[in-house]
């Protein structure tokens, strides 16, 4: 099982978030979209949020900045959080993502400040888990997309709560993270995406 567990991580680890969001809308809401509306919202989306911040964490690593990808220690992670909020306001400032996707809008907004709220508890000198925020930020939009289609998500929404469990166990068992980071960052990343429900439902 030890064995196990750190796949988790690496599976939801938080830059994989946004993309497999946007996927998730996409595929629900397809019918209301051309093909290659969905192609270029992907790449474009993949870039800023994927692409781009794995080159940069790279480059971090590369530098000395950074010691992993998973960025354990505290002080080393005010860099790639600002980097993300800068990255996160480009893609926010699509007022055609506004006007056409508006709850992808939202969970990216909802995204930014859970980000901002890390970078904010960093300050205080507390390291949150960006993994919890991800992952629970996921599970709040896949249930806000079921209550504005009405379509029965049940499924994947307990899969995604089985998720968030295996992530914090996994986070656990690698000693990344304590109780009360993963608690923090579960909240911080739920609690933005279903206060911004009254912006989209």
């Amino acid at each position: 099982m030890k064995k196990i567990l750190p796949l988790f991580s690496y599976a939801f680890h938080p830059v994989f978030i946004p993309l497999m969001g946007s996927s998730l809308y996409l595929y629900i809401y397809r019918s209301f979209f051309e093909i290659n509306e969905i192609q270029i919202t992907l790449v474009r989306i993949g870039i800023l949020t994927l692409f781009i911040p794995l080159v940069f964490l790279y480059f971090l690593k590369v530098i000395g900045k950074i010691d992993s990808m998973m960025i354990q220690k505290a002080e080393q992670r005010k860099m790639p959080l600002g980097f993300q909020v800068m990255l996160m306001s480009l893609l926010l400032m699509s007022v055609e993502l506004y006007q056409s996707m508006p709850g992808l809008y939202v969970f990216f907004l909802g995204g930014m400040t859970a980000t901002l709220l890390a970078l904010s508890f960093l300050f205080m000198q507390k390291k949150i888990s960006l993994h919890m925020i991800g992952i629970s930020a996921l599970t709040a939009f896949a249930m806000g997309i079921s209550l504005e289609t009405g379509e029965n998500m049940s499924s994947l929404i307990a899969l995604l709560f089985i998720a968030c469990g295996a992530v914090a166990s996994s986070r656990l068992s690698m000693k990344a993270h304590n109780y009360s980071e993963l608690t923090l960052g579960f909240i911080s990343g739920l609690l933005p995406q279903i206060l911004l429900w009254r912006l989209w439902l």
